[in-house]
């Protein structure tokens, strides 16, 4: 018989003496152990458990032993508890061991127990237990151990995780002894106080081999195992009664925000309908913009852009609707008819990646006539950027890709492509609860006239959708009103508009109001999946909430009825429910429009929305503090609702008609009548239990000069309400399990977050964790939810939405398992991606669509006014039996912040706390209510009203009476805070802060003239009485509040911040030592409104005072310090360790400084000052003159904590010194973080090949602890990728064994992310060298070097710049797919994961297939030299430049509120340049030892000098793409516009006219002296001829950086040395003077050139070509090219090397003041620079734009063919047409031109011979052609456009009187059409419709083409048909050709054409009536008129044969 069993030894380090018992869990059975009495210490139980077991023993089981203090009276109190994982048991048989316990904070405790268990199997399954097999563990007494995993189910299951409270840092935990390494042993999670429901407890694997590796080499083990709960619960202690509080207050929606949407409508294709004049109309909301008019084509080409500008809330912007629609011959006289329209709203887009569509094909259907099908497609681009957004948009130089629509259609992924129609139905059944919305004056004076009393409302519902709007008929009268009505919108499925507003407005004469508001987000109610649902809601009851309900004539909150920010009150409830039905669009009953209707529907009954039950609210007021003193001292009273319930003012619009509607458990009036206690006929409990919902008025009392706090002491007020709801608690229920899962998983992320950011060992093991809580949490979900069970009133929605809920929990749940075992260190960010993916998606999961329990207000209230309110969502505070249901704050106490209602709630108002609530809520069903009092802190009695009689014992207490005092001393040690908000004008504040606990409040001493002041501060408050047990008070301490102020001389001090923290506390029994005393300083972030105002460094500890008083407490070191008086320095051991640091500054100079009270600066110094030591620069004598300092560099010494995160900021104030020794601050800036300035000494191990780590090469990393330098950008691992062949290296083992230990170090620091990019580079720098050194073959196709400009290297750049792109998506693609296979195979068992293996090998080989050829594939492009095209600034590649020169903005003046980056700039007001450097004391020798080291400069060596020096700058613009419209028309004539210091430029004649992407390719040349003229401008202007130029946007380049950089900034190095031709070298020093001087400056060897085309530079050598060809084709030898291949690759250069700019073009946003942060366009530019003392530089390169090549097409029309006939003759009623065809080349009417007419052909043959002759002036590279014309006849100057060449060809048939009648059309893209057919029969419909598969030509290469092609048209049903075929000849000439060998029009001379032979019929029958009467006969009708002769022949002989028949057989019959 298989057996377990359990010896429980003792348990040990007991706290207390009392009695104990144990009990001891597993599979579910408990045994209870004996008790031991009276034990102190230890509890000796030495009992032994056995549990027989059916089944074997599964590793994963868990065995659970707790302790308890046992009591007779009461209940068991938990000492603590100890679970382990048996599998080592499972595997061994034995074992005995020793641990800690943890209590029911998953805080290990001191008390351990000793167990020992044997496992008795089967015979031989297990193996023999042996001591020796554990990890062989040091007794580590100060390990640190970082821990993992939270159980989901924490103490009771309460939503709050054991995990972090608001704390910043995690502490270290130290503790002596083994215990936590059992758990590790085990590699098992301890799983706190498991839920006996549970039995799949948390697994963890081993930790994996290289992890363990890693943790060796840190130096200390740390367990993947144990849960970081139990350690920050050591200083947290969250615990069961107390909720999070949100340190976030104010309301962020409702503001309004800048967003501007930028459309570009391309060309629009397929357009139903016959030779129309298309017009794009672009509509969003209400604003209207039209492109220009296309003239007779259905594929119009506009390329506009328009920008539309919105300064709206988000929630309205997303609202809004773009509508495309495509209008057929609009003018100013008609509106034209709709084609077809497009709608998506704007939150569509703006969820799109980059907020933008770009390029896709928004497809037309016509909104009247439904049945049709798609009308057409426009190409277009959207853009939705809101403030900070940055777009990246593709590079738009040249599009020549055809693009197919099908597959880029405008819908967002995952969309289908055909849409169907569908009908919206949204039903309105009824409403109740709504308030008066008209004063009550009236209302009597009508009671007095007729005697009847009416409600005060009228009310109807308006709903909204897709930019339609239906609404309701409107109920006179009535607050409970019945519709029944359904509003239908017929609508594409699925829609791309999320949101359908539901409001109820109150009809009225004047103007209607919105009552409430309801948004049904369609994404919510449907699910796309394949197990989806289509949209369905309810019946269900929507609440609304908007503006308080007293009614008043002008709302001042009329905004929050309208859905904009929160609602502050309930407004009334809605039953409706929305249902969708697809159409079937070819039934035939079917309406075809798209209006909006409204049908009567039938009555629901009661039932559907479930089962009215009675509701229990209870709340009770523990606390009422930091009540605002603006209030006034009148009495102050709370008071809650839900709903209408409870609400006394302005609650219930009472009726006096005496109809009762209980059954509908609206018992309103009844509720009315029992708070007045007026009613009869109820019994008499229920009177007195109806509710109390308002506390007691009381007076306040003061706090301190801010605040008061109501004096409740040890007596709590307590509220009540019953209230009557349908009982749909299962929506809540679910919501808040998937709440509280996702709220765990956020609080790990936060951890994760925290761990990285304090740079923690091994953060990817809490991600493990993190992880396998959530797979464990869902798995929980599943089981719970699983048993939902038919309940009425449960709604379709209800079973999908649980069905999916499910289905998704399920696969996340094992996703997350899976990634559990894949987070590894490399792949550690995508997975915190992912995790973060997972929170987001439970977050939409939780929030339910279905509302049933309203919200719960609490009001405060003060002479009867409302004052400030809270909300709290209903579901928060809902029992359930089951804990994981029950809401996060339900039976807690929870510190709510009361703030002021609507949009008194913004700015400055909104943050001040206007009272803050220690609050207790429970709220469940009435018949639960038992349990309603169970999470009050204990020791209180219960006060019951006075009336009730003794016989009730159900009625809740009015009042809780605590007997329980426990006094307390709080110690805040306020010790820094940092990066402060800047209050005062100076950009500065005079901080303090203000500590609040309980109803105690003290400050802090005011520090002047700081942002990171430290107050080195210890406040202590005395006295502190805290209500309840002692116990509890020690797991749930309240929360400390903490403001920041801001002190000003006059006035009332301003406000800066706040933040909470929770003390760490201190029994009166509890030694004050380690682990926990003394508290270690914490960071806490601290809070404006919603953003970030900085971080408090403070630690604070609540000590109990005990009997003995205040003389038992620690003792305080008082000061001894004379000059701060009373204050008390924090104490020794909380203060942190101090060593000495060196702190050298580089003063270099000060820039672009702005006057200070309207005087220039004009000395200014710079102080810099950190932990109150500090150095002053030089003064500057003369601030125009030269503002570089005269000494550079200085130091200064100071006592800086170890720990670098403690490390104070660093302050930098420029301060001008004026006459008579007076000084003004001009600007201050802090550094906050040292670190990046910290010097580490080189790495001796790593020898020369890890960089020297000098502070120059970028900054250091302290990666686990050692100096690692971290490859920055200087140091690349290119070396490592590249294979040999390029590079040669000297091999000796030394050298490849230090490439070996880099290699190493680099995959401990972050460098590893950076190698992935450089193989990339690499790779295609390989493909160009594969590509030159082939030679031969490809040297024919090589262009002719003359025809090659700049531009041609250009484009070839932008083209490799789109491969490297479009592989770069390729290769994510991929390994986004290789992963999911992954999880498929992981998840699905062995079969599975061998079949995936093959999959993956084929496809490994196929690829490995493509890539081999790929190069040879790849389209052969002519040989050009490419530059580098960055799509961003060049100083975002290369680290803004601050390599060793950094730039500190200067800031003055209050900050901004609202959005604090834009202010921001505004602040500026210069720069300081300069570094930093700071190291420990003392600095090893070597460095002052190395050759040639200056002891002034100190740790920057080798910097030059910063004398004026004088440079000539040279700036190239390109081009700007899409621009800002400046004028009216949507378009901007813009120039370009360059400033460097004095000196301007402004291109204005050169302006391009109408262009919003204009080419400028122009070179500007200024000279300029750094430092004075360093910041460069560059502008674009718009030209207006009337008034100033408007500026639309600019971009400043800091040149000085670059300049002085040592990646060399000045001129970018090409790829290649030439002498002449497109690709000059542009530097007056060629590439071997380059290499010497780099050398020289990097202190190296000059570079040896040795035979056979070698270098060797520092120890490396490269090979390259070694001769030059000049002007004259004659060969040179040159080392030019050798030194240039080294300077490509001068960053694989050790040491000193460093990745050298590139010759390239960057792309610049263009901004403008007035709106900031929103980009204008961007500009494409580079920047050359060349010292005025070295040789001059040679002419600018010409970059002019292309000017477009003269080209002249000839078509020549031969012939057509079956031509469908059109006209009937009058007489002969026969078909013929009059054919004659038109063509044109550019746009339409200028240069159309028409054949003669072919009349009367009847066959449908023309002929023709006739030439049309189109010339053009054509851009090869962009394909496109160009035209310059007047937009109109009141145009300016003529405006450049650029169309695609493409030649329509149309039939047409001409008529005498009528308009002519068009056939049909064929239009060919010069670039690419289909070759013609060589006979009319092989020309068929298909070379138009399978256009795509045909092999297509360019006539720009084929020059001559000839054949028959196909017209067509569309017929009725939109279906192509033939309409005939053209035999056409194109032939394309240049300009000159076409001079040298001219031709005629037409038939014309010179080189004519001859006649046609046309048939003679087709003159007019009455001009030759025998001509057409023969042609009739013999053409026309031959064959008939044969069948009719042979016809008559034969009736003929029948008839013969039937006259003579009779005769003749007489004749034979008679024989004659």
């Amino acid at each position: 018989m298989m057996a377990l069993m359990v010896h429980l030894k003792t348990v040990a380090h007991l706290r207390g003496k009392s009695d104990r018992i144990a009990k001891v869990t597993f599979r579910g059975l408990s045994f209870y152990s004996r008790v031991a009495e009276n034990c102190e210490d230890v509890a000796p139980f030495n009992e032994v458990f056995r549990w027989p077991i059916a089944s074997r023993l599964d590793g994963n089981e868990m065995l659970e032993v707790q302790v308890y203090n046992y009591s007779k009276v009461f209940s068991n109190r938990l000492v603590g508890t100890f679970s382990m994982v048996l599998q080592k048991v499972a595997q061994e048989g034995h074992l005995q061991l020793t641990d800690t316990m943890i209590d029911d904070n998953n805080t290990s405790i001191k008390t351990s127990v000793t167990v020992e268990i044997r496992y008795q199997p089967m015979e031989g399954t297990v193996g023999s237990w042996s001591d020796g097999e554990f990890l062989d563990v040091p007794d580590d007494r100060d390990g640190i151990f970082t821990f993992e995993t939270d159980s989901l189910l924490s103490s009771h299951g309460s939503g709050t995780s054991p995990g972090r409270s608001l704390q910043g840092t995690i502490p270290t935990f130290r503790k002596a002894g083994k215990g936590v390494f059992s758990a590790m042993k085990l590699s098992k999670i301890r799983s706190p106080r498991e839920d006996p429901k549970r039995d799949e407890p948390a697994v963890l694997d081993m930790v994996d081999d290289w992890d363990r590796r890693a943790m060796r080499i840190a130096g200390s083990i740390e367990p993947d195992t144990v849960s970081l709960a139990s350690v920050t619960a050591v200083t947290t202690n969250v615990s069961n009664k107390r909720s999070k509080p949100d340190i976030k207050m104010e309301p962020s929606s409702g503001r309004p925000v800048d967003y501007q949407i930028s459309i570009t409508i391309v060309e629009a294709r397929q357009l139903i309908g016959l030779n129309m004049d298309p017009v794009v109309c672009v509509e969003i909301g209400d604003e209207k913009k039209y492109t220009s008019m296309k003239e007779s084509t259905n594929c119009p080409y506009y390329n506009e852009y328009f920008v539309f500008d919105f300064h709206v809330p988000p929630d309205v912007m997303f609202d809004k609707i773009i509508k495309l629609s495509v209008i057929h011959s609009k003018n100013l006289l008609r509106s034209g008819t709709l084609v077809g329209s497009f709608k998506m709203d704007v939150g569509t887009v703006y969820s799109q990646p980059e907020h933008q569509f770009y390029h896709k094909w928004a497809m037309l259907s016509d909104p009247d006539d439904i049945t049709a099908g798609c009308k057409g497609y426009v190409k277009c681009d959207i853009a939705v950027v809101g403030k900070g957004d940055n777009i990246k948009t593709p590079h738009k130089a040249n599009e020549t890709e055809e693009d197919e629509i099908e597959g880029n259609l405008l819908l967002p992924e995952g969309f289908p492509v055909e849409r169907q129609w569908a009908r919206f139905y949204v039903k309105i059944h009824r409403a109740e609860g709504l308030p008066k919305m008209n004063t009550s004056i009236m209302a009597n004076v009508k009671k007095a006239f007729i005697g009847e009393n009416r409600d005060l409302v009228d009310p109807y519902v308006q709903v909204q959708f897709a930019g339609q709007k239906g609404k309701t008929s409107v109920q006179k009268s009535s607050y409970e009103p019945i519709w029944n009505e359904q509003v239908v919108f017929t609508e594409l499925f699925p829609p791309l508009c999320k949101r359908i507003k539901v409001q109820i407005r109150d009809s009225d004469k004047v103007n209607d109001v919105a009552i409430g508001t309801h948004f049904i987000d369609l994404r919510k109610i449907s699910n796309d999946g394949d197990k989806g649902f289509l949209p369905t809601l309810g019946p269900a009851w929507v609440n609304m909430y908007g503006s308080t309900r007293q009614y008043s004539l002008m709302d001042e909150h009329q905004d929050l009825n309208d859905g904009l920010g929160e609602g502050v009150s309930f407004r009334a409830r809605l039953l409706l429910s929305v249902t969708l039905e697809v159409l079937d669009t070819t039934s035939p009953e079917l309406t075809c429009s798209t209006e909006v209707q409204t049908d009567l529907i039938s009555n629901i009954s009661e039932s559907a929305t479930g089962k009215v039950d009675e509701f229990f609210l209870f709340g009770s007021f523990l606390e009422a503090t930091m009540i605002d003193r603006k209030i006034g001292d009148k009495p102050i009273s709370f008071e809650i609702t839900i709903g209408n319930y409870g609400n006394q003012i302005d609650g219930i619009s009472s009726r006096s008609s005496s109809k009762k509607k209980k059954k509908d458990g609206e018992s309103e009036e009844e509720e009315n009548e029992l708070i007045q206690n007026s009613s009869d006929e109820e019994p008499e409990e229920e009177r007195d239990l109806a509710s109390v919902s308002t506390t007691p008025a009381m007076r306040p009392v003061v706090t301190d000069r801010n605040y008061f706090h109501l004096p409740y002491f040890e007596k709590k007020p307590c509220v009540y309400i019953k209230s009557w709801w349908q009982d749909q608690r299962r929506r809540l229920y679910n919501s808040n399990m998937m709440d509280k899962i996702a709220d765990k998983l956020e609080e790990g992320l936060n951890d994760v977050q925290e761990i990285i950011k304090t740079e923690k060992a091994f953060p990817e093991r809490r991600l493990r964790g993190v992880l396998e809580e959530l797979s464990v949490g869902c798995s929980r979900f599943v089981t719970l939810a699983n048993k939902d069970l038919n309940q009425a009133g449960r709604t379709k929605l209800d079973r999908e939405r649980l069905k999916a809920c499910m289905r998704e929990m399920d696969s996340m749940g094992q996703q997350a398992k899976q990634m559990r075992t894949q987070v590894k260190k490399n792949t550690f960010k995508d997975k915190l991606k992912l995790a973060q993916n997972f929170l987001q998606r439970l977050r939409f999961l939780a929030d339910e669509p279905q509302h049933s329990i309203p919200d719960v207000f609490v009001w405060m209230m003060s002479n009867n006014k409302r004052i400030a309110y809270a909300r709290i969502p209903s579901k928060d505070i809902l029992y359930s039996i089951v804990d994981e249901e029950t809401g996060k704050d339900c039976g807690k106490v929870k510190a709510v912040f009361l703030k002021l209602p609507g949009k008194k709630g913004f700015g400055h108002a909104g943050w001040t706390v206007q009272a803050k609530l220690e609050l207790y809520l429970w709220l469940g069903l009435n018949k639960q209510k038992k349990d309603f009092l169970s999470g009050l802190p204990n020791g209180f009695e219960e006060v019951k009203a006075t009336k009730s009689s003794p016989a009730l014992q159900s009625v809740p207490p009015v009042t809780l009476v605590y007997d329980m005092k426990q006094v307390f001393q709080l110690r805040a040690h306020m010790y820094q805070a940092r990066s402060l908000f800047a209050a005062d004008s100076s950009g500065l504040s005079d901080p303090f802060a203000r500590v609040f606990f309980s109803t105690h409040s003290q400050v802090t001493e005011i520090l002047n003239e700081t942002l990171c002041p430290t107050w080195d501060q210890l406040l202590v408050f005395d006295d502190v009485e805290l209500f309840g047990e002692a116990s509890e008070l020690r797991d749930d301490p309240p929360i400390i509040v903490i403001e920041f102020y801001d002190q000003d001389t006059v006035g009332k001090a301003e406000f800066i911040g706040r933040t909470f923290a929770k003390p760490t506390i201190k029994m009166c029994d509890e030694h004050y030592g380690p682990p926990r005393f003394p508290p270690q300083l914490e960071y806490y972030q601290i809070y404006r409104g919603n953003c970030l105002a900085g971080e408090l460094l403070a630690a604070f500890e609540l000590l109990q005072v005990g009997q003995g008083g205040r003389a038992e407490l620690p003792p305080i070191e008082t000061s001894t310090d004379s000059e701060r008086g009373p204050i008390i320095p924090v104490p020794m051991g909380i203060r942190p360790v101090l060593s000495r640091y060196r702190i050298e500054v580089l003063f270099w100079g000060l820039r672009d400084l702005k006057r200070i009270n309207l005087a220039l600066v004009d000395r200014p110094r710079v102080d810099i000052e950190c932990a109150g030591r500090g150095v002053q620069s030089a003064l500057i004598q003369n601030y125009k003159k030269n503002p570089n300092f005269g000494t550079l560099v200085k130091w200064f010494e100071v006592d800086l904590p170890e720990n670098e995160l403690l490390h104070p900021p660093l302050n930098i104030r420029v301060v001008d010194c004026r006459a008579f020794g007076r000084y003004i601050l001009v600007g201050s800036h802090a550094v906050t973080s040292l670190r990046r300035f910290i010097y580490s000494a080189p790495d001796k191990n790593s020898n020369h090949w890890a960089t020297a780590a000098k502070l120059m090469n970028g900054y250091m990393v302290l990666a686990n602890g050692g100096s690692l330098p971290r490859a920055s950008p200087s140091v690349s691992s290119r070396t490592f990728s590249r294979p040999a062949g390029d590079v040669i290296l000297n091999m000796d083992n030394e050298t490849v064994r230090k490439m070996d230990t880099v290699v190493k170090l680099d995959a401990m620091s972050d460098a590893v992310v950076k190698v992935d990019m450089n193989e990339e580079e690499s790779k295609d720098n390989q493909k160009k060298k594969k590509k030159k050194k082939k030679g031969g073959a490809e040297e024919e196709e090589e262009t002719d070097e003359s025809v090659l400009d700049w531009w041609s290297k250009y484009f070839a750049s932008i083209e490799t710049l789109k491969e490297k792109l479009r592989a770069q998506e390729a290769a994510q693609a991929e390994a986004e797919e290789r992963e999911d296979l992954e999880i498929l195979v992981e998840t699905g068992g062995p079969k599975l994961r061998d079949k995936a293996r093959d999959r993956r090998f084929i496809k490994d080989k196929k690829k490995g297939k493509d890539t081999a050829d790929g190069t040879e594939r790849r389209p052969v492009r002519p040989k050009v030299d490419e530059l580098v095209v960055y799509n961003k600034e060049l100083e975002t590649e290369y680290g803004d430049f601050e390599d060793w020169l950094h730039t500190f903005n200067l800031y003055r003046g209050k900050a901004g509120d609202a959005d604090e980056h834009a202010q921001d700039d505004d602040r500026i007001v210069g720069r300081f340049k300069g570094s930093l450097c700071m190291y420990k004391l003392p600095l090893s020798e070597e460095i002052t030892r190395e050759a040639g080291y200056d002891p002034n400069m100190g740790m920057f060596q080798s910097i030059p000098h910063n004398d004026p020096i004088h440079v000539l700058v040279r700036v190239y613009v390109v081009r700007a793409t899409d621009l800002h419209p400046a004028d009216i028309n949507g378009k901007a004539d813009p120039y370009v516009a360059i400033k460097l210091g004095k000196s301007e430029v402004k291109d204005k004649e050169n302006y391009i006219s109408k262009q919003l992407n204009p080419v400028f390719g122009k070179s500007f040349d200024i000279e300029a002296t750094f430092p004075m003229e360093s910041m460069l401008t560059v502008s674009v202007y718009d030209w207006d001829l009337v008034g100033t130029d408007d500026l639309i946007g600019e971009t400043r380049i800091d040149l000085e950086n670059r300049f002085y950089s040592k990646y060399r900034a000045t001129c970018g190095i090409s790829s290649h040395y030439s002498l002449h031709g497109y690709n000059i070298w542009r530097d007056p020093m060629k590439p071997s003077q380059v290499l010497a001087r780099l050398c020289k400056e990097g202190k190296m060897d000059p570079p040896v050139y040795g035979p056979g085309g070698m270098v060797q530079v520092g120890g490396r050598v490269f090979q390259g070509p070694t001769d030059i060809e000049d002007e004259n084709g004659l060969k040179k030898q040159t080392e030019e090219h050798l030194a240039l291949t080294v300077l490509n690759h001068w960053e694989e250069i050790p040491r000193v090397g460093c990745k050298l700019v590139s010759e390239h073009v960057e792309t610049r946003p263009l901004l403008n003041p007035d709106k900031p942060g929103i980009e204008q366009g961007r500009i494409e530019m580079w920047v050359d620079m060349f010292p005025m003392d070295s040789p001059a530089p040679g002419p600018a390169l010409d970059i002019s734009p292309r000017k477009p090549k003269r080209y002249e097409l000839r078509v020549i029309i031969w012939n057509t063919d079956e031509v469908i006939l059109e006209d009937d003759d009058y007489f002969t009623g026969e078909k013929s047409s009059d054919i004659f065809v038109r063509g044109w080349l550019k746009g339409q009417q200028e240069d159309k031109q028409d054949t003669d007419v072919h009349y009367h052909s009847l066959t449908g043959e023309g002929n023709f011979n006739w030439r049309f002759v189109f010339p053009f002036d054509y851009l090869m590279a962009e394909e496109k052609i160009v035209i310059s014309k007047k937009e109109s006849m009141f145009s300016w100057d003529e405006t450049e456009y650029k169309i695609p060449p493409r030649l329509t060809m149309q039939v047409w048939d001409a008529d005498h009187f009528s308009a002519d009648d068009f056939l049909g059309a064929i239009e060919l893209d010069l670039n690419r059409f289909p070759r013609g057919a060589k006979t009319a029969k092989q020309c068929t419909l298909d070379m138009i419709r399978k256009e795509q598969e045909l092999p297509t030509i360019s006539i720009f290469k084929q020059k001559r083409v000839k054949g028959w092609w196909p017209f067509v048209a569309r017929d009725e049903n939109d279906e192509m048909e033939l309409t005939g075929k053209v035999e056409a000849e194109l032939h394309l000439v240049t300009a000159e050709e076409a001079e040298k060998s001219p031709v005629g029009l037409g038939r014309n001379e010179p080189d004519p054409l001859e006649k046609p032979n046309r048939p003679d019929t087709t003159f007019l029958w009455f001009l030759s009536p025998l001509k057409a009467v023969r042609y009739l006969i013999c053409t026309r009708y031959k064959w008939l008129i044969i069948k009719v002769v042979l016809a008559l022949l034969l009736l003929i002989m029948i008839g013969l044969f039937l006259y003579s028949m009779p005769g003749y057989l007489v004749k034979k019959l008679l024989g004659a």
